[in-house]
């Protein structure tokens, strides 16, 4: 009986790898983008776009000098497909998952110093509720979504 446990999870080892290898023989795995979409609200998407020139442009040019990302966009949908829809994404580039996923202090620590020195404000909830104030009333979180950028590789 052991041996068939063995031999089973020996089986699905082989079998799990030779489908991820088999993904990579496809392509070749790039940075991975966190994508923030956003729905702004009735009359309110000159005062957002205002609102990211602001902030968003001065903090994300600080944050790629300082190598926390990699670079930063800002997307625009002009259709919009019903009331759930987005209508502005921003994007944050990041070198691998565990960049843009996992806790990093030294990260963490720049960030701070980026944003407090941005908004004159050290303290990080007052900052959070000065920004909340300012951006909730313009839009609506939609949805976030992680991809990972990936370059195809020839055929032969």
């Amino acid at each position: 009986m052991k041996k068939i446990t063995l031999l089973a999870a020996a089986l699905y080892c082989v079998l799990t790898f030779a489908s991820s290898a088999q993904a990579q023989e496809h392509y070749t795995e790039g940075p991975v983008w966190v994508i923030n979409y956003y729905r702004t609200k009735p009359g309110k998407f000159d005062d957002y776009m205002k609102f990211l020139r602001s902030n968003f442009a001065k903090i994300s040019a600080e944050r790629k000098k300082a190598g926390t990302i990699l670079d930063a966009k800002i997307l625009l949908q002009p259709t919009i497909n019903g009331p759930n829809d987005w209508d502005v994404a921003v994007a944050y580039l990041y070198p691998n998952f565990a960049r843009a996923m996992d806790f990093n202090q030294s990260d963490f620590d720049k960030e701070e110093e980026i944003a407090a020195r941005h908004y004159r404000e050290t303290n990080p909830e007052k900052r959070a509720a000065r920004n909340d104030a300012a951006r909730l009333p313009i839009r609506d979180h939609v949805a976030t979504r992680i991809m990972r950028e990936v370059t195809l590789k020839l055929m032969p």
